[in-house]
This record gives structure tokens, C-alpha cells and sequence, in this order.
């Protein structure tokens, strides 16, 4: 026996122990479980839209507001942002309910697409997507606990493929729906149009998590139920990850020597605060809980960060218009949803750890593969084709790591727990980002959109290399991780 099947076996009784899981249920969309799955999916479904959209329209954006030179600090502005909202969120749901940071969460995002999508200079672009990435923060942590109290731990898997497969519509429908737009009305559109989703998924979600994950953990338990106030140490080193992350990356993305001076700062106010907010032992690999969570950053963080540069690449140093450089990544959507649904299966669940190496080895090599194309002779296709499989990977990691990470957490943690896991993949975000986009400015990768069509080609291929290579390596050392998931029996 595994040293996880006990805790397995307690989160089994204390789920089904209690409200929402006196009715037994077959699928998450049996009669009990219907009306709550379409919601929350919903709402995956329009950060998926968002998501995708946005990464076609990002090029054309920075070019247009001359900030190409800070177009990693475009997507970690985001993520720096979302280290704070996780946390709070974390706190929000344990002691209050998911309900109310997802709502805050859901407004957020709003405000901070049409903060951007009104923007006329790119740092004020940046805001809105910092904006946007604090809501996402909040959202993201609450629909895991909506998960971990909702559902019993046998549909868990299965919820978490409905939120990887709800990535595949925007997948394909994403690029190309906003390669029109910005092409034929401008990148301002894509930001400026998505609010109009928040409508559907609150209107759908909002009514069933009310009823179905409301309130604190064991609310009308009696004295003591739950917690009523904040912990503010939490709260405070919150801020501290969050600035500090900031400042890292605005050193990274500003070249001077001075610059080193807001990195110092940085460091030193991250470093404190991710000893404080992760559990023990992360950054050493311990077994258990703590590689789960090191392993979420150590692919994400590698996998976004590179991701972040395909599109750029695939523009100017291929030729490619806007819309058919994001398309380039939409099969990714359909083989990370497919990555998913195979984890979930339930005679898949002894060789989770196995399918996870498998998963990381598909992740780097995907990312080793992307800077092929900047080599002329290869066929443009060479990227589909390598982030498809790399989107497997992803597919097969990520949603194994949300399902250990609750069956490692008693009800009361899952708030805690999962902001950590969500930290860590932010945090890699960041660091991995600013690290990537450092190199690339350094080698004159912020000049790259200023050349032509036919010139691009030949224009700082090493700009990108020295982002993709270094990443790939990142990822390896995930296969490595996988093999301390499961505690020594």
C-alpha cells in the first residue's frame, strides 16, 4: 500500500461524508452534478477564449504600441499579478466560500481586458493585463475548491478533463476568430469584445455554487466551523511575492546596470515570501505534496514561457499573418484535452506518476523542437506538429497534478493548497518569463517586428533560440520530479 491510499481513503470518507455528496452520482453530468458542471466549465471556457485570442492578437499589439522590447513583460505582468489574487483567494474561499472571489474574480478580468484593449502606450497595456491577471488569480483558485467540495473524489478526474477538453473549442475557433479581427478591425477588438462572455458564465455558475459550495468549511457545524478572519501574515507575504516578482521582471526587461538595483529588491522580497507560501520542502524536491507542487511551476512555467514566443517567431521570422500563426497552436488544444481525458480514466490511476514522465518527456521535446523553423528549410508546419504532442504532455501533467494535490489536502486546505500549487505555476511564469525575455531583448530580439516581411527571416534567429533551448532544459528536469510524487510507503 502506497502512502497516499490512506489519505485517499480519509478524503473518500470525509467527501462522502459530506452535504453535497449524500446523493451518489455516476458522471458529472448526472442530474446531481449537470447544472454545477456546465457552469464552472463555462467559466474555463471563457479564460480558454481569452487566452488563446489574446496570444494571436499580442504581436500585433505590442508592434503597434512600440513595446516589442517588453512583450515577455505583456504575459508575466499578468502572472505577477495573479501570485497576489491566488493567495487571497486561497484565504477568501476557506473562510468565506468560493463564491464571492470568483465573482470579484470574473469582474476583474473584465476591467482589465478593456484596460487594455483601450490602451495607447504599452505600459498602459501592461496594467490591464496586470488587472486582468488578478482576477484570473482569484478565479482560478476558487473553481478548485468549488471541485474539491463539490464533487465527490471519484469525479475529480473527470471534471478536471471537462476543464482541459472546454480548451478545445478556443483552441481552434480562438486564433482564427481573432486573426480576423485583427486584421480586418484591429487588435483593440479582441480585448474590448471578450467581456461580453462574463454574461453566460455568471449566470449559469454563480446560482449552483451558492447552493452547492457556499459558505465556509463546515459552516452550521457548530462553534468553530470554519475560520472568520484572514491570515495576514499570508495576505502580507502575498504582497511581498507579488512585488518582488514585479521588480524582478522589470530588471530583467530593462538592460542597465542600474537595473540591478529593483532585481536585488525583488529577490529579496520573493524569496522570504515563497519559503512562506509553499509547502516545505519544494524547491528540494521533498516527496509528497511539496514535487507535486514543484512540478506544476517546472512545467507550466517551462511550457508558457516558450509558448509565449511562437506566435512572435512564427510572424517575424517566417512571414506568417497573425492568424495563421496562432492556428499553428490550435491542435495543441485538442491533444491537451485528449492528455487530460486519458488521466482521468479509472484504470489509468495506478500509472499516474508513469503517465506524468511520459508527459514531461513529450513537454521537452516539443520545446526543443519549436526553434527548428527558424531554419529556413524546415517546413512551418514542424511547429503544429511539435506543440501538438507537447500539448499531450501538458494534458497528461497538469490535470494529474490538481488531482493529487486534492487527494493530499483535507477540506479545509484545499483553499491553501491550491493557491500553492497555482503560486507555483505563476511564479514559474515569472521568473522562466523574465529570464526568457532578458535574453531576448540582449540579443536584439525587440527590433525583430521592425524589419519586413522579407527580411525577418534573417533577422536575430538566436533571439528566439535562447529562449526555446534554455526552456526545454527547464522541462527535463520535470521528468525527474515524477519519479517523487508518491511518498516513501
Amino acid at each position: 500500500m502506497s502512502a497516499l491510499e490512506p489519505r485517499d481513503a480519509e478524503v473518500a470518507d470525509i467527501s462522502d461524508r459530506s452535504g453535497p455528496h449524500d446523493v451518489p452520482s455516476d458522471a458529472v453530468l448526472s442530474r446531481n452534478h449537470r447544472a454545477l458542471s456546465i457552469g464552472i466549465v463555462s467559466v474555463v471556457l471563457l479564460i480558454a477564449f481569452e487566452a488563446t485570442a489574446v496570444g494571436t492578437a499580442m504581436p500585433v499589439a505590442a508592434r503597434e504600441l512600440d513595446g516589442v522590447s517588453l512583450y515577455a513583460f505583456a504575459f508575466s505582468g499578468f502572472f505577477t499579478t495573479s501570485l497576489f489574487g491566488m493567495v487571497l483567494s486561497g484565504q477568501w474561499s476557506d473562510r468565506r466560500g468560493p463564491l464571492a472571489p470568483l465573482t470579484a474574480g470574473i469582474g476583474s478580468f473584465a476591467a482589465g481586458l478593456l484596460l487594455a484593449g483601450t490602451a495607447s502606450t504599452m505600459w498602459v497595456f501592461i496594467a490591464g493585463r496586470a488587472v486582468q491577471g488578478l482576477g484570473g488569480g482569484l478565479v482560478i483558485v476558487a473553481l478548485y475548491v468549488v471541485v474539491g467540495r463539490a464533487y465527490p473524489e471519484r469525479l475529480r478526474p473527470s471534471i478536471m478533463a471537462a476543464f482541459a477538453a472546454a480548451w478545445v473549442v478556443p483552441s481552434i475557433v480562438g486564433p482564427l476568430a481573432s486573426g480576423a479581427v485583427t486584421e480586418h478591425l484591429g487588435w483593440r477588438w479582441v480585448f474590448v469584445g471578450i467581456p461580453v462572455l462574463v454574461v453566460f458564465p455568471l449566470v449559469i455558475a454563480l446560482p449552483q455554487i451558492r447552493r452547492r459550495a457556499g459558505g465556509p468549511v463546515g459552516e452550521g457545524a457548530g462553534e468553530g466551523a470554519g475560520q472568520s478572519s484572514f491570515d495576514l501574515r499570508r495576505i502580507r507575504l502575498a504582497l511581498g511575492i507579488s512585488l518582488g516578482a514585479g521588480l524582478l521582471q522589470y530588471a530583467a526587461q530593462d538592460l542597465r546596470w542600474l537595473s540591478l538595483l529593483p532585481g536585488a529588491a525583488g529577490a529579496a522580497l520573493l524569496v522570504p515570501a515563497v519559503r512562506g507560501l509553499l509547502p516545505r520542502g519544494t524547491y528540494r524536491a521533498a516527496r509528497g505534496l511539496p514535487s507535486v507542487v514543484l512540478l506544476r511551476g517546472v512545467a507550466a512555467g517551462s511550457f508558457i514561457a516558450a509558448e509565449s514566443f511562437v506566435p512572435l517567431m512564427l510572424v517575424t521570422q517566417r512571414g506568417l499573418s497573425p492568424t495563421l500563426a496562432g492556428f499553428s497552436l490550435a491542435a495543441g488544444g485538442v491533444t491537451w484535452a485528449l492528455g487530460s481525458w486519458v488521466q482521468s480514466q479509472p484504470r489509468m490511476a495506478l500509472y499516474r506518476e508513469r503517465l506524468m514522465t511520459i508527459g514531461m518527456v513529450l513537454v521537452a521535446g516539443a520545446i526543443a523542437a519549436a526553434p527548428s523553423v527558424l531554419i529556413a528549410a524546415v517546413p512551418v508546419w514542424t511547429v503544429a506538429v511539435a506543440w501538438a504532442f507537447g500539448c499531450l504532455g501538458m494534458g497528461l501533467v497538469l490535470a494529474s497534478t490538481s488531482v493529487l494535490l486534492l487527494q493530499l489536502s483535507a477540506p479545509e486546505e484545499a483553499g491553501t493548497n491550491s493557491a500553492a500549487l497555482q503560486i507555483s505555476d505563476a511564479l514559474s511564469n515569472v521568473v522562466l518569463l523574465a529570464a526568457g525575455g532578458a535574453a531576448f531583448a540582449a540579443l536584439g530580439g525587440g527590433t525583430v517586428a521592425h524589419t519586413t516581411a522579407t527580411t525577418a527571416s534573417a533577422s536575430h534567429p538566436a533571439a528566439f533560440a535562447v529562449v526555446f533551448l534554455p526552456m526545454a532544459a527547464v522541462a527535463l528536469t520535470g521528468v525527474w520530479v515524477t519519479r517523487r510524487l508518491r511518498a516513501h510507503p
